[in-house]
């Protein structure tokens, strides 16, 4: 089988950046079960209930749902198990001490294959308030508006 190159999506917790704040990203290796790889290749997975804590200086990923391997057997993982993820010391340290100020959450934001190998994206969050929403939703409407009359106008004028 040739090596893969690139960065193939698996699953994005697209409800993350409407929800959420996000003031730093950071890449995660993850450590998986052989039946949680194969899983991940059939391009299945759920970040929508994941979220990330530090314990005794390590990461751990908690509530992503991988659902059991369909050719699986008796070896087969649990679909909610807590992952350990691989970071850098820094990094954790950063991600910690970042965590123990009140409000801010780690959120996974991304999961995908990046050189053959899993990696999640986690992002650390700061929650909403409902009008934070609504303003983001006005702007992208906004947004959407704008481009919609600069397209027609060119396609007038063009």
């Amino acid at each position: 089988m040739a090596k893969e190159r690139g960065r193939r999506v698996i699953a994005q917790n697209r409800k993350a950046r409407h929800d959420y704040h996000i003031d730093d990203t950071f890449e995660a290796g993850l450590v998986l079960t052989g039946t949680e790889v194969k899983a991940l290749r059939a391009g299945r997975a759920s970040l929508v209930d994941g979220y990330a804590v530090v314990m005794n200086d390590e990461v751990w990923l908690q509530g992503v749902h991988i659902p059991e391997y369909s050719q699986g057997t008796w070896t087969n993982h649990a679909p909610r198990r807590t992952r350990k993820l691989l970071l850098h010391r820094k990094e954790i340290a950063e991600i910690g001490a970042a965590t123990r100020e009140s409000g801010i959450t780690i959120v996974p934001l991304a999961l995908y294959f990046k050189d053959g190998k899993a990696k999640i994206e986690i992002g650390l969050g700061r929650g909403k308030r409902e009008y934070d929403k609504r303003q983001t939703l006005a702007k992208r409407e906004a947004d959407r508006d704008a481009a919609r009359q600069l397209a027609e106008h060119n396609r007038s004028h063009g």
